[in-house]
């Protein structure tokens, strides 16, 4: 039996970028806790269906939704499909992302935008319509997913940074603007987590793995399950007075420089 504060039955909870990785651990943990999950993806119907499928094979209650987070009108329409279909949206987690690996002075400007467009516009595209009935019922969720790139550059990463670093100021603007309204909007930052994209490199004495290793206090991978407490509570009454906070979840990495070479 969940704990009243961390119980989610009978709440919605709309999940972007959810068929896979961090975003169907996140969502697993939501529906774990009680919650009937709504996912969205964009890049193939098929992909939603096995997704929900495998979401289903859990026991969960679970349904899929296609549409393009950065298409105003498509996510105007999705939301009054899912809240006419299943009712009001109590918990909205934007996750939906890209990321382009390539240096500042030889990236394009369309791939630069591109990126901006997804992983901080399409939040606040995606959000607003949600926002704007939650603010009517006076009560809502809204968890923006962030990176450690929300604090620190990284070499050839500089777009995503770019998002993610102006995702925190503005999951911190929609707090300010909505506490009023008792909805709260905070962000997570997960760390570096074993999922099937890191497999390859997670190997002894594989240079990034013996990287993140070492610069790592818990000096591991995380776990994707790890990310479901901070997922749950931030999506739970439990976090009713808290709001434009970033929670991270790496395993300790931005609360040290890391440690000397020389270091056992």
């Amino acid at each position: 039996m969940n704990h009243p504060l961390f119980d989610l039955t009978g709440k919605i909870a709309l999940v972007t970028g959810a068929t896979h990785g961090l975003g169907m651990a996140m969502a697993s943990g939501l529906a774990s806790a009680g919650a009937t999950l709504i996912i969205n993806g964009n890049s193939s119907q098929e992909k939603i269906d096995n997704a929900v499928n495998e979401y289903r094979a859990k026991g969960f209650k679970a349904f899929g939704y296609k549409f393009n987070v950065t298409d105003e009108d498509q996510v105007i329409a999705a939301v009054e499909q899912i809240e006419k279909d299943h009712g009001a949206i109590d918990i909205l987690i934007n996750n939906a992302g890209i990321i382009k690996r390539t240096p500042l002075l030889e990236m394009s400007l369309e791939d630069f935008e591109e990126v901006i467009k997804i992983d901080l516009t399409g939040v606040f595209t995606m959000t607003r319509p949600v926002a704007r009935k939650m603010v009517e019922r006076r009560q809502g969720k809204i968890i923006n997913i962030c990176s450690m790139m929300s604090e620190l550059g990284r070499n050839s990463v500089g777009a995503y940074a770019a998002a993610k670093g102006g995702l925190k100021m503005l999951t911190k603007n929609m707090a300010t603007e909505w506490a009023k309204y008792n909805v709260q909007v905070n962000g997570i930052g997960p760390g570096y987590f074993a999922t099937s994209q890191t497999e390859p490199i997670r190997v002894d004495g594989h240079p990034f793995n013996d990287f993140i290793i070492n610069r790592t206090p818990a000096a591991k991978w995380g776990d994707p399950d790890d990310l479901q407490g901070a997922t749950i509570f931030l999506a739970s009454k439990a976090s009713d007075f808290v709001t434009g906070q970033i929670v991270y979840v790496d395993g300790g990495i931005l609360a040290t420089i890391g440690k000397p070479s020389n270091e056992i």
